[in-house]
């Protein structure tokens, strides 16, 4: 079953409560998203840390429920 945006969302924001989220669905299908992530929590960290922080409040959904997706992180500002 897909995912739906709002709970890829709302997973990311459980986890950084000050992140700035934008999902994109690119095919339509709920399988296949794009997101963008600003949180102040990514300052000082690599851009390879940011994405583990990402794929860790997805919970372990990465690569089942969600197959693919687009991840574009950054600290504010």
């Amino acid at each position: 079953m897909p995912m739906d945006a709002g709970d890829i969302e709302m997973m990311i924001k459980e986890a950084l409560p000050d992140a700035q989220v934008t999902i994109r669905d690119l095919a339509g299908d709920g399988d296949h998203y794009a997101a963008e992530v600003v949180s102040s929590e990514f300052i000082g960290k690599s851009r390879v840390q940011q994405h583990q922080i990402v794929y860790a409040a997805l919970k372990g959904k990465m690569g089942g429920v969600l197959h693919a997706l687009a991840l574009q992180t950054s600290a504010p500002e």
